[in-house]
């Protein structure tokens, strides 16, 4: 992961906080200046964090387990949807589905909902409904698209959620809270961070900024998924190679398996034994 430069983020705007009579006191570690009734956010801290987080979020990847990204905010949705899918990844970019996280079977169900449509109009059972039916199915099917269609591949609860900006989304953070689900965000000077678990200090209403941070995050993921690639491609590998050698072992070890070695003291014993017996044959 190529890490983020000062410039950078300066660039980018990332450093941009809120006005200070918007601000959550418990942002003042990670403000560096007031300047013009602005807070000023201390990019050095962001870098160090955008570090932290994106090593966590390596390694989640690499054990193959997904993050589910959250931005329901106009200027962040293109963004998200875009780096998302570039690594595999579910996300949310519209309204947040009450009981995403804790009602996860519900959510589920309608997941489902959307395969046994596309299954009907693939089997043909679709064209066999009436022309009322047919456009009552059809609207469901885009109405569940557009609210579940980028979570259609979680089959279960994501192992961690990435947040842009907190504050809108107090709804998803909380269930993850509420499920022990480790919470990643963007969180700027007029948020509470202490539901977060790996904060990030930033601007979180600038697009650049946004893509910036998120896209430093996304490359980490790949490095991760890269290495569980190569980890499962050298098990695969070293697994045939064993089955390949077993049979050549086997045969090894018989051709070279020898008569069992009888000891020395045993040896002048039998020796001894015979010699008495022809001694007795001769005698008689």
């Amino acid at each position: 992961m190529a890490k983020l430069e000062f410039d950078q983020l300066l660039d980018a705007g990332v450093h941009f906080g809120h006005l200070r009579r918007k601000w959550n006191p418990a942002m003042a570690p990670y403000i560096f200046m007031e300047r013009n009734g602005i807070h000023i956010i201390d990019l050095y801290k962001t870098i160090a964090k955008t570090e932290d987080a994106a090593a966590a979020m390596k390694q989640i990847a690499k054990s193959g387990k997904k993050i589910l990204f959250v931005a329901t905010k106009k200027q962040a949705k293109q963004v998200v949807t875009d780096l998302a899918l570039s690594i595999n990844m579910p996300y949310v970019v519209e309204r947040w589905p009450g009981g995403m996280l804790t009602n996860f079977p519900t959510i589920r169900k309608a997941v489902k909902k959307m395969s046994t449509i596309d299954k009907m109009v693939k089997d043909g059972t679709f064209d066999t409904l009436s022309k009322r039916e047919r456009l009552q199915v059809t609207r469901q099917r885009a109405k569940l698209e557009k609210t579940l269609g980028s979570i259609q591949d979680l089959t279960r609860l994501p192992s961690a959620l990435f947040v842009v900006d907190v504050m809108k989304e107090h709804i998803a953070v909380r269930e993850a809270n509420r499920l022990g689900i480790p919470v990643f965000a963007m969180v700027d000077t007029n948020s509470n961070p202490d539901d977060i678990d790996f904060v990030i200090p930033a601007n979180d209403d600038a697009a650049k900024s946004i893509e910036l941070i998120l896209g430093s995050l996304c490359d980490a993921i790949k490095e991760g998924l890269e290495e569980r690639k190569i980890e499962k491609a050298d098990s695969a590998a070293a697994e045939a190679q064993d089955e390949e050698g077993a049979p050549r072992r086997e045969r090894k070890a018989k051709a070279g398996a020898k008569k069992p070695v009888v000891e020395k003291e045993d040896q002048e014993a039998i020796n001894a034994a015979v010699a008495s017996k022809f001694a007795k044959g001769d005698e008689e």
